[in-house]
């Protein structure tokens, strides 16, 4: 258990939660069609690491949630929504990152030498920054994190948690709630925003009796035709609606 000392640093507590949440994950297996389980909360640790430690610290107003990682966001920065560009210029993070035990051919690591965009975090951090101008600024009341940190593969194909099979779920999610709840109690939201419906419905489950207030909003994903038609004029939309901002 964490000493009091480190319990009263936020960023602390972040890492300290996502460091179990690894070690936890790490006793999971998945069947077939799953032929490949990235975990960047192992492999990318540096830059996960620094982006809590840098933008974790002190209460926050509102933490955004997503589902799990993207190939060419967080699964090569370690960083929610990790679109290069976004994590190295605007955040001002990189580091090292290493390679997963069984590495997939159809979806190799290439950390921050990965020329591939993720179209998701590219459009999510570049309303912040239009919004907000620097990272600072956002993340003064402001923080990203993803419900589920493993990404999943089938080859070539990317899986979401909500196509796996019950009995993988049950313990993915258990383990996923738990986190999210030391997340909240260290950062004391006000808002809870689920990008896209997966991560509000499992915040509502896995929060219920939590003084936090949940909404959503579009999932910024290419694959959705919504988002396709103007992804960031639509969440400020759904934020200035709900009194977000």
């Amino acid at each position: 258990m964490p000493s009091p000392t480190r319990q009263s640093s936020p960023a602390d507590r972040l890492v300290d939660a996502a460091r179990t949440l690894s070690a936890q994950l790490a006793r999971l297996s998945f069947a077939p069609p799953v032929s490949h389980v990235y975990n960047p909360l192992d492999y990318a640790r540096a830059p996960h690491e620094a982006y809590l430690r840098r933008y974790g610290a002190g209460r926050k107003r509102v933490v955004f949630l997503g589902m799990n990682p993207g190939p060419f966001g967080m699964v090569q920065t370690g960083v929610p929504f990790g679109e290069i560009a976004a994590v190295r210029d605007w955040m001002g993070i990189e580091a090292g990152v290493d390679r997963p035990a069984k590495e997939n051919p159809k979806r190799p690591i290439e950390g921050f030498a990965c020329e591939r965009s993720e179209v998701s975090g590219r459009r999510l951090w570049g309303l912040f920054a239009e919004r907000f101008g620097t990272a600072e600024a956002f993340f003064a009341e402001h923080f990203v994190a993803n419900y589920c940190p493993l990404a999943f593969f089938d080859h070539g194909r990317n899986l979401t948690p909500d196509k796996l099979p019950a009995h993988e779920t049950a313990p993915l999610e258990a383990d996923c709630d738990a986190h999210l709840r030391a997340l909240v109690e260290a950062l004391a939201p006000e808002w809870l925003i689920g990008i896209g419906g997966f991560a509000e419905a499992r915040a509502a489950e896995a929060l219920r009796g939590y003084d936090v207030k949940i909404g959503r909003v579009l999932h910024p994903s290419p694959a959705s035709p919504a988002a396709n038609r103007g992804w960031a004029a639509a969440a400020e939309k759904q934020l200035l609606a709900l009194g977000v901002w």
